[in-house]
């Protein structure tokens, strides 16, 4: 005898949930075994997924529940986190610093979109971000993406600072105001998001905890209380050569899309620091074959430091891939029900390339 539900899944393809999409899930009359089949209309084709799992009767309790909350959600003529198809981007300052500013285009009505920061990785121009960006840009941000330029090591380069979060709120707020912005009006200036990437992973884990470490802070600058979450790929709180990884007293949640082929930031320091992230709620979630510029329109940028260890996930996949985990993360922590479901629920049972670990 079988249980069976059938529903809306959220499989994401080309920028939102596509509805000819179809999970049907199957479990034997203990519940103690269950086998999910998702449908999809990908890239022109039908895509079939099916896996098996044996699992406790509450688990698939809880999956049923999970499912059946989606149903109602995805289902939804226009659910809050659907993604949008068109993105623009226009060149801003913040604070000095040349910005790359990225939001979505649309001619209907919509609640201000959160702002988000994205703190680049050490001697990454900003131009490299763009692919990304926009991609987490089209769930309902605007991304904003600076150019920060300071001495470290006795020579000048890009390198992020947390000092840039105090100084995108006053961007924002001020972007939301002046005549001609083309985000008049359209910004909520007290919703901030941190996005980093390596140095800039590590400038932004410093402000989800308070502290000062050199050289990701140069002073202590306190996160700005419109800071909400922050999701950073290729970062780590391992301390170098010793292999010790301190304890991480975030003040707000923290997650880690970490490369599984990263051969700069390392997968085990990535999972090493999840392990110690002390409050919930928190995310690792691995890509499968990405390295350490899986988020980079190119692989190794000019005048970064090379990751020798190769990606075999292909540029665009990766991109796209820690762009939506990063993005679902980040509305999760919003409030949003899609965003929720994807991140605690189904996402890495409809995504091949990623797993994931998490608490909340």
């Amino acid at each position: 005898m079988l249980f069976r539900l059938c529903i809306v899944c959220a499989w994401i393809d080309r920028g939102g949930p596509d509805r000819n999409a179809l999970t049907y899930v199957a479990a034997d009359s203990n519940m103690s075994l269950y086998t999910k089949h998702c449908f999809a209309y990908r890239n022109g084709s039908i895509v079939l997924r099916t896996s098996t799992h044996r699992v406790r009767r509450a688990a698939v309790a809880a999956l049923t529940a999970t499912l059946a909350a989606m149903t109602a959600v995805l289902t939804a003529p226009a659910p809050a986190s659907a993604a949008y198809s068109s993105v623009a981007v226009y060149a801003s300052t913040v604070n000095g610093d040349a910005a790359d500013v990225y939001h979505p285009v649309t001619g209907s009505p919509h609640d201000p979109w959160p702002v988000v920061l994205l703190l680049q990785g050490a001697n990454v121009d900003k131009a490299q971000y763009s692919g990304y960006a926009a991609k987490v840009a089209s769930y309902g941000f605007a991304v904003v993406v600076p150019n920060h330029f300071q001495v470290l090591f006795g020579q000048p380069g890009l390198y992020a600072t947390g000092a840039q979060a105090g100084w995108t709120v006053t961007w924002a707020q001020a972007e939301n105001v002046r005549a001609g912005s083309p985000l008049l009006g359209a910004l909520d200036a007290n919703r901030l998001l941190l996005l980093g990437h390596s140095f800039g992973g590590a400038a932004a884990l410093n402000l989800a905890t308070g502290l000062c470490t050199p050289p990701f802070c140069a002073a202590p600058a306190p996160a700005p209380p419109q800071l909400k979450a922050v999701a950073l790929y290729g970062a780590n709180n391992t301390q170098p050569g010793t292999g010790t990884t301190p304890p991480v007293s975030n003040t707000v949640p923290v997650a880690l899309v970490q490369g599984s082929a990263d051969g700069i930031g390392s997968p085990a320091n990535g999972y090493a620091t999840y392990q110690v992230v002390t409050s919930p709620p928190k995310l690792y979630a691995s890509v499968l074959g990405a390295n350490h510029y899986g988020i980079t329109d190119a692989q190794n940028p000019a005048g970064a430091r090379p990751d020798l260890s190769p990606q075999t996930l292909a540029q665009a996949q990766s991109v796209e891939t820690a762009a939506r985990w990063s993005a679902y993360w980040l509305r999760a922590q919003l409030g949003d029900p899609v965003g929720q479901a994807w991140v605690y629920g189904f996402g890495d049972l409809v995504d091949a390339t990623v797993t994931t670990e998490f608490a909340h």
